[in-house]
């Protein structure tokens, strides 16, 4: 029998909600035969006339694999949630949808996009800190000194009564314990109470929808054991931003060919025998789209910024870091042994009266002269979902002539109207900022990170950074799924096309504004600048899919942060961030909020978050809209959090509420009014 605590039971009549509005939509919905019927009609009418005729649509990923007979078009045997597995609107005979609906949703309303760009009409949009009431943060701390007190008296007893389960956390024939038991109390009091809500195991492709293995656990949590059932949910939690965690479609063609032409790894670091045509051009690649000299990738995102910041700074230097900076940035600040100071989080004033002691007073004892000062910021607060204040570093960066170093790792493709990160939001030129550095993994459906500065940068970073002469190079799959991305939201030309930049500073150099009203296209890549073998699908190579995707992840994004906050809930982040951080407060409440959410109908999968990456006193749920999830999607997200979030009293945030109903009737205008 499965435990109280298993995560999802196999059966749906165990769910704890009975959504009657929800059931009634379900049971309006066409089956699976008359959705594939319409399907087939739409296709067969399209395949007689030209395809250069489709207007109404536009194509995504098409690609030779996908049929109407594909295996991913029909119902497997866990897709037991129609709803997920098929549109409740079904294709008209003018509308083409060339993606499986569980991977990246059938969505053809241009009213649901949106453009992610700054408006310097409005001032910067600053992080407020709601705080909620003070009852909440008493219960808060009253659970976590239980849970501490309770947890300390268990090892005390345990040790002396039940020495064999604590065994691991004593010295044994001499040899001193490798976990000790202060570094191992939180993982075993805290964590061990939610590890069902924690790793999931899933399979299949984390698209729109993703699918969990069923499991329950009999010893309290200690192990899981899977009932070999399967759970079609929504996938609101997975990094794939603009959706290329796909299984078909042009990118994972391209994959295909590169795994035929080129195998899976070339076994060898970028420094010996690792470096192929395919680096080559990806490095190229990158280097266009970032609008910077040159660039260099690595086979890892967290190495990216741990291996190559002591590359850039070391002792005499002075890194000064954000204090909410990503890990991977804190390893690399302390391996370059350069002084580190830090400022509050996205505060420019703290920012600035920092620069000023420490530029007038140097070197600790010796007062000298800072051989450089590197700052180092986010683009993109992956915890917080804020995005930085570029223009005024930048304006701070013209006064105090330091270097400006941006982690874009997730703010790169998500951000801007053209998907090129926080300069393109802000339209700032890319040659305002020393070093860009961003992964593949969140926007690009890949793996790996990037360097781009000038070519003289790169270069001495390539011999300096750690990763060149000790790290495996990116695989060939990997690589050809970041060009087939990348190029698709460059979009291809026959020709070479010479780039004219857009942007200027305005005359005081505090806002940085385009040049004229008339908008140029960003730098498209040349067709000879990819592998000859790589063709992608017309849809992608003029840019048109990439640009929907980006439009409609903004969208999607807007949507859900200003939905959470009408309904009642205290929001973090930015209003354009694919970040949505919901919180959530007293940690006894975060493994019910999963449970809960994946008990809804349809089941969604979410993210909690607490220690250590966050303070204890402020858990939340992190969510991460995509742009393969439908206004349909948001919908259930937020219908569901409002029925949790009464349920588990999660909704403390100030400013008018409105209904459900409402919000979901109003969310174009909800959208455009923030």
């Amino acid at each position: 029998m499965p435990s109280p605590i298993a995560l999802n039971s196999p059966s749906p009549s165990l769910s704890i909600f009975k959504k009657k509005e929800l059931l009634s939509q379900l049971t309006s919905m066409p089956t699976a035969a008359s959705y594939l019927s319409a399907v087939q009609q739409a296709d067969t009418r399209i395949r007689s006339h030209d395809n250069s005729s489709v207007t109404s649509t536009p194509s995504l990923s098409r690609s030779p694999s996908i049929t109407d007979s594909s295996e991913d078009n029909t119902l497997s045997e866990d897709d037991e949630n129609d709803c997920l597995a098929y549109s409740l609107t079904p294709s008209t005979s003018e509308q083409v949808f060339t993606t499986v609906h569980t991977e990246f949703g059938h969505c053809a309303n241009e009213t649901y996009r949106c453009v992610s760009k700054h408006d310097y009409t409005k001032p910067f949009e600053e992080q407020t800190i709601e705080d909620p009431p003070y009852y909440i943060f008493l219960a808060t701390h009253i659970s976590l000194f239980i849970l501490s007190l309770l947890g300390h008296m268990r090892d005390f007893f345990g040790k002396r009564f039940a020495k064999p389960y604590f065994a691991h956390l004593m010295p044994q024939n001499g040899y001193a314990p490798l976990n000790t038991n202060f570094d191992s109390f939180y993982t075993r009091r805290l964590r061990g109470r939610m590890t069902d809500c924690l790793c999931q195991p899933v399979t299949g492709v984390p698209g729109r929808t993703i699918v969990i293995l069923d499991r329950y656990s009999t010893d309290n949590n200690y192990t899981q054991i899977c009932t070999g059932g399967k759970t079609r949910a929504l996938n609101i939690s997975s990094y794939n931003y603009l959706g290329f965690s796909q299984g078909r479609g042009g990118c994972s063609d391209a994959v295909k060919e590169s795994i035929r032409r080129c195998g899976v790894s070339t076994f060898g670091t970028r420094l010996e025998s690792g470096s192929s045509e395919l680096h080559v051009s990806a490095e190229a690649l990158v280097a266009r789209f970032v609008g910077m000299e040159d660039a260099l990738i690595c086979s890892m995102g967290f190495a990216t910024n741990s291996t190559f910041i002591p590359a850039l700074a070391g002792k005499g230097s002075l890194i000064i870091s954000d204090e909410l900076n990503h890990a991977s940035i804190r390893i690399g600040a302390r391996q370059s042994g350069a002084h580190v100071r830090v400022f509050k989080h996205n505060d420019m004033s703290s920012l600035e009266s920092l620069l000023r002691e420490v530029i007038s007073q140097g070197q600790p004892k010796t007062h000298r002269p800072w051989k450089k000062v590197l700052v180092i910021v986010e683009g993109l607060y992956s915890m917080e979902g804020t995005v930085v204040n570029l223009p005024k570093i930048v304006e701070l960066k013209q006064i105090y002539k330091f270097h400006l170093y941006i982690d874009e790792a997730h703010s790169i493709g998500a951000l801007g109207p053209h998907g090129r990160g926080v300069t393109d939001y802000f339209n700032i030129p890319p040659s305002s900022i020393d070093v860009l550095m961003g992964t593949f993994t969140k926007s690009f459906g890949a793996a790996g990170g990037y360097i781009a500065g000038t070519k003289t940068l790169v270069d001495g970073l390539r011999l300096r950074g750690h990763s060149g002469p000790y790290a495996e190079a990116i695989a060939p799959p990997v690589l050809a799924q970041i060009v087939a991305s990348m190029a698709s939201i460059m979009g291809v030309v026959s020709a070479p096309q010479p780039t004219n930049s857009t942007f200027s500073l305005s005359p005081v150099g505090s806002i940085i504004t385009p040049r004229d009203s008339v908008k140029e296209p960003l730098g498209m890549v040349p067709a000879n600048n990819l592998p000859t073998w790589m063709n992608l699908p017309r849809a992608l190579a003029d840019g048109s899919e990439a640009r929907m995707r980006i439009r409609r992840l903004a969208f999607n994004s807007r949507y859900l942060h200003a939905g959470l906050k009408k309904l009642g809930f205290i929001i973090y982040g930015h209003s354009f961030s694919p970040i949505v951080p919901l919180l959530i407060f007293n940690p006894g409440k975060l493994p019910v909020f999963v449970r809960m959410m994946r008990a809804y109908t349809p089941p969604i999968v979410v993210v909690v978050v607490t220690y250590p990456a966050t303070s204890f006193e402020t858990a939340r749920a992190r969510f991460c809209p995509s742009a393969a999830h439908t206004k349909e999607d948001i919908d259930t997200v937020l219908r569901a959090c409002d029925e949790v979030g009464g349920i588990l009293d999660l909704k403390h945030g100030s400013g008018e509420r409105w209904g459900i109903d409402m919000v979901c009737d109003r969310a174009v205008e909800l959208v455009h009014s923030v």
